[in-house]
């Protein structure tokens, strides 16, 4: 038995397919955005229901859903896999009343349903188990800190739980880090792995106090775990993470595999003597993207089942026959897929122009024991999330929340062009009613990481896309070199050259999107967060193409930022070596080395707290446009991390946007 472990981080992602459609949001191509336009977009986004998870039962009969209800809080539903007029029964520890409630796991014999909830108290979860009838369910832990991601033993005895004791925030360096003041030390975290007595409740740490716990997968014996963990700090080194095994009456840890490269999702196999994992480059935590390999336990040699693939793996687990089964990005798209223990090519059972995911990041599903039947959440540009299950690629629509929900947008395609002889892919979505005689402005939006991936879904209420077609521009996402989808070699293709050849990628995709769409080539504007903020300040560094830019989140200077971010074991593989040892490769990627070349306005937006991009990043490059006498703005919300937390801030980040664009693009 696998329990696929993710972290529940909220991902901003964007783009796909379909034809015209009309839409009760025309396009303004003439008008500038006003509050009222924005808040009527953000309005009807806002009214699509969300899944944070869709799980089916071992035996295949029920899917259990974690569904936004809103105000913050989350709810839990149960219903039979097959068609029947009984409506779903919701799951929960709140009484009458709301909370926040999820991270469900079915146990073995599918008859109970662990979750985590705060009903007790608001913000602090604890760990409850339900026997699917309409009795009280029975709260497990009482404790203080973070829990994360509870998976029964296949013996149904325990419950396998991470828990962070005392702690003070969520898990991860994308929530606002905590200030430090008088002597700095660096914060060092214990996520530990944790059993708990699915009885009794009783509670005991079985790994050590100095290893920080990623992931973990129990073994069919329910005797031992593998997992990944590394010691010290475990916001930072989770890119050093090593495979390890551990017994369940606790003990040292036993090392497995140290790979010369980042991994994610161990699985134990069906007989306990291979250890499967995904190993490759990966730049943020919980970006999971790369090859599919395995190891023998007693074996200090990993072997890469999926050498060459066009694709890149970012979920796994084993079928009871032994084989393996795997969700990936393909270009754009998701796919579900079957890698040979042989050393054949993997056998792919299903891809569309999808998100597919079952929990957390990436292409995966929820598998039941058969190794046939799953339950997913699945959402395209043309489709709003809905939760499907069933056998793989012959899923049926459990849920019908978003059935009055229509687009807002036109047509949204797939494009791929040539590039330095890469094949390059990204997403084009067009504002509705366009009007082949008219020019339209067209707004290049680039993602994070850089290891991650495009990939078609339902826009957000905080997206800038979807604000930006429904006042009548086109918008494009890239998949440049350095993201996952073509594999290994695609992926390590900006090693030690950001900014030069994935730069060159964007630009070679706004010549296609304008071959192909009518759009301005005198009103281009450019933005992205993270990795897309620094791709923003860099592009307005090399080029005057783009009329108006929003860096949110960006990195100006490599050099300095190697000293301010809190997860710099993410850079050596990127550039090499450190900045002490190789100054130079981090200056040769550097906005600021080439700012004095700079006319584009720039908006600049970040977050007070952001142990990722920290906010000095974005001061340095405000400062040098403004002492340039370079149109620009900087904003900077107060005790945000990398990933915002306040509506009210994500919202007042999408109007500055779009009025931004208005401004200099209508």
């Amino acid at each position: 038995m696998q329990i696929k472990i993710f972290r529940t981080f909220s991902v901003i992602a964007i783009l796909f397919s379909s034809f015209f459609i009309e839409t009760a949001f025309p396009q303004q191509a003439a008008s500038p955005s006003t509050s009222s336009d924005l808040d009527n977009v953000r309005h009807a986004l806002s009214s699509t229901k969300r899944f944070e998870q869709a799980a089916i039962s071992p035996d295949g009969e029920n899917v259990a859903w974690v569904e936004n209800v809103g105000g913050g809080n989350t709810a839990i539903f149960v219903a039979p896999t097959k068609e029947t007029s009984e409506p779903a029964k919701r799951i929960t520890a709140a009484g009458s009343g709301n909370a926040a409630e999820g991270n469900v796991a079915w146990s073995p014999d599918g008859k109970r349903l662990a979750f985590l909830s705060d009903a007790a108290k608001s913000g602090q979860s604890q760990l409850y188990v339900s026997d699917l009838t309409d009795a009280p369910s029975k709260k497990l832990t009482s404790v203080t800190g973070f829990l994360d991601l509870p998976g029964w033993s296949p013996d149904g005895k325990t419950i396998a739980i991470l828990f962070t004791e005392n702690a003070t925030r969520a898990a991860g360096p994308l929530v606002a880090e905590t200030p430090q003041t008088g002597e700095i030390k660096e914060s060092v975290t214990e996520q530990r792995l944790t059993l708990v007595d699915a009885g009794n409740g009783e509670l005991r740490h079985i790994s050590p106090t100095d290893m920080y716990v990623y992931e973990y997968d129990w073994s069919p014996d329910s005797q031992r775990f593998v997992v990944t963990a590394a010691p010290g700090n475990g916001d930072n080194n989770w890119y050093i993470a090593q495979l390890y095994a551990i017994d369940a009456s606790g003990g040292p840890m036993k090392s497995i595999y140290k790979a010369p490269f980042q991994m994610g999702n161990p699985v134990w196999s069906p007989d306990e003597k291979t250890v499967g994992f995904i190993g490759g480059l990966m730049s943020d935590e919980p970006s999971v993207g790369g090859d599919v390999f395995v190891i023998d336990e007693q074996s200090s040699k990993a072997r890469n089942l999926t050498p060459g693939m066009k694709g890149s793996a970012s979920w796994l687990a084993w079928r009871q026959d032994g084989t393996l089964i795997f969700g990936e990005f393909v270009e754009g798209d998701a796919a579900i897929a079957t890698a040979d223990l042989k050393g054949g090519s993997p056998k792919i059972l299903w891809r569309g122009a999808e998100e597919l995911r079952a929990l957390g990041w990436g292409t995966n599903i929820s598998l039941a024991r058969d190794g046939k039947s799953s339950a997913v959440v699945r959402e395209s540009y043309t489709h709003p999330p809905e939760v499907w299950a069933g056998p793989i690629g012959e899923w049926k629509q459990i849920t019908h929340r978003n059935s009055d929900v229509k687009p807002m947008w036109g047509e949204a395609r797939s494009v791929k062009w040539k590039s330095d002889g890469f094949d390059v892919q990204g997403w084009l979505l067009a504002p509705a009613n366009v009007d082949p005689a008219q020019k339209y402005p067209m707004v290049v939006q680039v993602h994070g990481g850089p290891g991650a991936a495009v990939q078609s879904h339902w826009l957000g209420a905080f997206d800038f896309a979807a604000p930006l077609l429904a006042n009548g521009y086109f918008v494009l996402e890239p998949n440049p070199r350095g993201s996952f989808g073509q594999g290994e070699a695609f992926t390590r293709a900006n090693v030690k050259d950001f900014g030069y050849g994935d730069f060159r990628d964007i630009l070679a995709g706004v010549d296609e999107a304008i071959r192909v769409a009518p759009i301005d080539p005198h009103r281009l504007g450019l933005t992205g967060w993270s990795y897309g903020g620094f791709m923003t300040m860099w592009g307005v560094t090399q080029t005057n193409r783009f009329k108006a830019a929003m860096a949110g989140a960006g990195i100006a200077d490599w050099q300095s930022y190697y000293g301010e971010n809190l997860i710099d074991q993410w850079m050596i593989p990127f550039f090499g070596a450190s900045v002490y040892d190789d100054p130079a490769v981090y200056a040769k990627s550097s906005p600021i080395t080439y700012i004095k070349k700079v006319k584009t306005p720039t908006l600049i937006q970040v977050g007070d707290s952001d142990g990722e991009c920290p906010s000095p990043q974005s001061y340095e490059f405000w400062h040098a446009l403004k002492a340039l006498g370079v149109e620009t703005q900087l904003v900077v919300y107060e005790h945000e991390g990398h990933v915002f937390a306040s509506p009210e801030h994500r919202r007042e980040v999408v109007e500055r946007t779009v009025k931004w664009f208005d401004a200099h693009l209508k």
